[in-house]
């Protein structure tokens, strides 16, 4: 019997260091690699009326092209449908006689279901998936999922030290596709593409991954990274590594070999630190499930919080009474990116001066960063609003002093300006009727 392997690209969309790819490649006549871009994502949000936001959908355009391009290189091809994957994987076995279906490891919650009612539907086939967006797999680790610790430092003691294995290298061909050549770019959604700095794809990530590390960045990145606006403040990995565009292990790796070269201090230790924070969201997702989106979030405790249309209107367009906030959110609309501690004040804002549903902000959020990865997004956002990992509770920034501490001279807000078109707090009420 032919071994036909389906192998999905989810969040993995490179070559180098994909261990999911590389154990799908074993001992198979024929290999089918597809890419599901589900529409639900060009669908208005669970708490916003938005779909996916223009610079989002287009890194992520770029990133699947480059995937194609690569591919094809290595005598494949990517077969895009653009559809849910559990209405295309049943169809690709039928067509295609599949016999086994690989993937990377996914820490979400629908994602974990809808793979798990294939296996329940096709018990004959093997369904198997590998960490290949994660420091460590699971058996790796030094406690079990229902182990990990509910906040971040116990998890940072426990794993700091542990040994990280060497990324895989690129294969050097690839199995034979059944596919005949498609088109599929005339199947997809347009985009009206605009300048970035951001370019989608492995090698523009891998690029940037090089050119960061030669320069002198990572060794003052612990001064630099609370910057507002600057590129070279702070690593700029996110965008990529959301997309799976560049190794989390090969990140890791390129800083290790900086700190040998030109010395290990606290900014190149915060570089890791930062990882680490990520590595604890991804596995915090996926032993939380559904509980990552309720309102209560894994605390079982409910915010002070509730809906006001206007005032969440406002924060969105960047209209609040609040100048850096409104810089902040002016920036993500325009770009699709904004600081870790511009995401910190703006979700503070929204959660503490607003009184807003935290889930509403990170609903914002998600259609609109071009770094938007579930697990980050989600648990950041449950741990400013008290109902997360934060040991300490609901966290409050003092947005007076947010400005006065990271601009001072009024340049980022003058930049965005987040000084125009402000509106009051309390314009409305619960009701949306104008106070008197």
């Amino acid at each position: 019997m032919k071994a036909n392997h389906l192998f999905l690209f989810t969040n993995d969309l490179r070559v180098d260091d994909n261990p999911a790819l590389l154990n799908a490649i074993k001992s198979c006549d024929t290999l089918v690699c597809v890419y599901c871009l589900d529409p639900i994502l060009f669908s208005p949000g669970h708490y916003s009326h938005q779909p996916i936001a223009a610079p989002r959908w287009q890194f992520l355009k770029e990133s699947i092209t480059a995937l194609a391009s690569a591919l094809s290189q290595l005598g494949q091809q990517l077969l895009i449908h653009f559809e849910s994957p559990k209405d295309t994987i049943p169809k690709m076995i039928t067509e295609y006689d599949i016999t086994a279906v690989y993937r990377s490891l996914q820490v979400g919650w629908n994602e974990q279901a809808y793979w798990q009612t294939l296996k329940r539907s096709y018990p004959y086939i093997t369904f198997e998936e590998y960490a290949s967006n994660t420091l460590w797999s699971l058996n790796e680790l030094p406690f079990s999922l229902e182990d990990l610790p509910d906040i971040f430092s116990q998890f940072r003691k426990q794993v700091e030290k542990r040994t990280i294995l060497t990324p895989y290298d690129r294969p050097a061909q690839l199995p034979k596709t059944p596919l005949h050549k498609r088109e599929w770019s005339s199947h997809l959604p347009n985009v009206q593409n605009s300048p970035s700095q951001f370019k989608g794809g492995e090698t523009a990530g891998y690029l940037h991954l090089h050119q960061y590390f030669a320069s002198s960045a990572p060794s003052i990145y612990k001064e630099t990274r609370n910057a507002l606006d600057q590129w070279e403040h702070s690593t700029k990995f996110s965008p990529w590594l959301a997309q799976g565009c560049i190794s989390v292990k090969r990140i890791y790796e390129t800083l290790r070999a900086y700190e040998k070269v030109k010395g290990a201090n606290d900014s190149t230790y915060w570089i890791f630190f930062e990882l680490l924070w990520r590595e604890y969201f991804q596995w915090y997702a996926l032993k939380h499930g559904a509980k990552l989106f309720h309102f209560k979030g894994i605390k079982s405790r409910k915010p002070l919080t509730s809906f006001y249309p206007q005032r969440f209107k406002s924060w969105c367009e960047g209209t609040t009474a609040f100048p850096l906030v409104n810089a902040c959110m002016k920036q993500l609309r325009a770009t699709g990116y904004m600081s870790n501690r511009g995401r910190q004040i703006a979700a503070s804002c929204l959660i503490n001066e607003l009184e807003i549903d935290w889930r509403y902000g990170a609903d914002w959020f998600e259609q609109h960063l071009i770094d938007y990865d579930a697990a980050s997004n989600w648990g950041n956002w449950q741990y400013l609003a008290g109902v997360g990992a934060d040991p300490r509770g609901l966290r409050r920034f003092n947005i007076d002093k947010q400005t006065q501490t990271y601009d001072p001279q009024l340049v980022f807000i003058k930049r965005w300006q987040g000084n125009t078109h402000m509106l009051p707090t309390h314009q409305v009420d619960a009701a949306d009727w104008p106070i008197e």
